[in-house]
């Protein structure tokens, strides 16, 4: 029990003390932060209009930047955010290990802002004015200790190329990122989460990625592929690629994943036509999200799938081999959550073996 209490997810809310600019800044990506308080970890939520910036003052004997809170509770956490600062504070405490500068009009980073500091785990610049060519490439090359970099909603235009080797997740969506250097991730093997949706890559070639043998969670979500980038990490478990513009899929789209878990295709423009039979055969597939596109037929998918989504299609018909090839007491889907609401058919359209083959099934929606 105490280690649950000390590890929790911390899911952004609105709360009714805070102010709707602050909370503008607070989604980090569209992901939550697990916090781990048995290392220290600090509240990942603005301190802004939540607690008197004078006590901060008055009871923490160490020292802090004018510009930023230093909670006694959290001694090595700066929250500098929602200032309207044009540059980062000056003098930042050797003893700082997470720096919250998300919500500032900062637009550049010189290598010297972190020459005392040596110890930095997290940097959150969200919603600031960063831009590629006003980026000190080497800013965070000696920061060893740093394991979470969030830049999400700014300007960059490519991926930063000189990052330390124990970087755990780089958040960079909503930027305007084109370009990702050869190489860029050679180094970082410990790298397990990926943020990149809402930006302008079109491809991604075979060295783009190479060196993310830990990565987990990769969002390419939001992009200009014109269809599935090959070259992707095989480690990948969770791979969301909504609102990209796919002409199609072929059988090989996704081979090679050999613990694709969760799979978001929606908002993509797919026909059924272009999709072929084999395209999700994918034994370790849990979660398929196929909503908003314009197919006409259920796709084919693994008897392994637990949840499927296929809200807002044009479908007009179901077909019980889409989910069991053959039907007995050990043949049968394992889904559990179908959805089929907004689509051109009725519950009545159902054929009536279909309660055989989807045996498991909790929730259908029509």
């Amino acid at each position: 029990m105490a280690l649950l209490c000390c590890t929790m997810l911390v899911l952004l809310y609105v709360f009714g003390s805070a102010s709707a600019t602050v909370l503008a800044g607070m989604d980090y990506g569209g992901v939550p932060l697990w916090i781990n308080r048995l290392l220290g970890e600090p509240s990942v939520l603005s301190l802004q209009g939540r607690m008197d910036r004078a006590w901060f003052r008055t009871n923490n004997p160490q020292a802090c930047p004018e510009q930023c809170d230093c909670p006694i509770q959290w001694p090595t956490a700066l929250y500098c955010d929602h200032r309207v600062l044009a540059d980062v504070p000056d003098s930042l405490p050797e003893r700082t290990q997470y720096l919250f500068l998300q919500g500032n009009n900062i637009s550049s980073l010189s290598s010297l802002f972190l020459a005392n500091i040596t110890g930095l785990r997290w940097l959150i610049l969200d919603h600031n004015q960063l831009q590629s060519d006003t980026l000190d490439q080497s800013v965070l090359q000696n920061q060893t200790k740093l394991r979470y970099f969030f830049a999400n909603h700014n300007h960059l235009r490519s991926v930063p190329s000189t990052l330390p080797a124990g970087l755990k997740q780089l958040r960079l969506s909503y930027n305007q990122i084109s370009i990702i250097s050869p190489g860029t991730f050679q180094k970082l093997h410990n790298l397990t989460l990926l943020l990149l949706q809402g930006n302008r890559l079109q491809t991604i070639t075979e060295r783009d990625l190479k060196g993310l043998v830990r990565m987990n969670l990769l969002d390419l979500s939001g992009n200009l592929f014109l269809s599935v980038p090959r070259h992707l990490p095989p480690s990948v478990q969770q791979l969301y690629l909504s609102n990209n513009a796919l002409s199609g899929l072929d059988e090989e789209s996704f081979q090679g994943f050999l613990q694709l878990k969760y799979l978001r295709l929606s908002h993509c423009g797919l026909k059924s036509h272009d999709i072929p039979p084999q395209a999700f055969n994918i034994s370790s597939l849990v979660e398929l999200d196929l909503s908003n596109n314009k197919l006409t037929t259920v796709p084919t998918v693994p008897t392994s799938l637990q949840y499927l989504y296929l809200e807002a299609n044009e479908i007009q018909g179901f077909n019980v081999t889409s989910f069991c090839r053959e039907v007995g007491p050990l043949s049968y889907s394992r889904m559990k959550i179908l959805r089929l609401d907004g689509n051109k058919m009725t519950y009545q359209q159902l054929p009536p073996d279909w309660v055989f083959c989807l045996r498991v099934l909790e929730s259908i929606y029509v």
